[in-house]
């Protein structure tokens, strides 16, 4: 079994933001598959589906960034899932808009809801997929504000491009793991 988590924050007011990238390629996957992600249990929205022969939980964390560690590491812990299979999703504004990597293992990298993660899950060994949302293209403008911030209707295509990449680097993380899937989606 699998869990595959998108990190964003809960309500109306983060819908389409690029902190929620996360939570939208959930939403991506889930509608690919069939299945809803609207059961409530552990804090968070999920749906289970089989990807590749495999069983997964797609997750969504209520808990806000800050704390996706803390829902996240209740699934795994109640489904008995190992760290190495449980695949995040996040945003990353340190890679140019649209790019994405995988990573089997490492540190937040300044990431809070990685952060929250790591801590909860007491281990750093397992893949996540940053998905590139730019940075803010002057540097007085506010991170907090860039992140929270909406995608213009230009990036819009660009990023429901990304998703499906994603989408595909998870398939190849189930299948073949995650060195297989850093060679096929981390080039440039």
């Amino acid at each position: 079994m699998y869990i595959i988590a998108g990190l964003g924050n809960p309500g109306k007011n983060y819908e389409m933001t690029r902190h929620n990238i996360g939570f939208h390629t959930i939403d991506y996957i889930a509608n690919e598959l069939g299945v809803q992600v609207k059961k409530l249990k552990h804090r968070a929205l999920y749906g289970e589906a089989v990807i590749n022969g495999e069983r997964v939980l797609l997750i969504k964390p209520q808990t806000f960034m800050n704390n996706s560690g803390e829902s996240i590491a209740e699934f795994a812990r109640f489904y008995k899932v190992p760290v190495e299979n449980v695949i995040i999703i996040s945003d990353d504004v340190a890679l140019e808009a649209g790019r994405i990597r995988v990573r089997g293992k490492g540190s937040a990298g300044g990431h809070n809801g990685l952060k929250s993660i790591i801590y909860h899950l007491n281990s750093d060994q397992f893949p996540r997929i940053r998905i590139g949302v730019g940075a803010p293209k002057h540097e007085d403008y506010d991170l907090a504000d860039y992140v929270l911030g909406r995608f213009s209707k230009d990036e819009i295509p660009l990023f429901e491009d990304t998703i499906r990449k994603v989408y595909g680097a998870v398939g190849e993380i189930i299948s073949h793991g995650y060195e297989s899937a850093m060679n096929k989606y981390n080039a440039k």
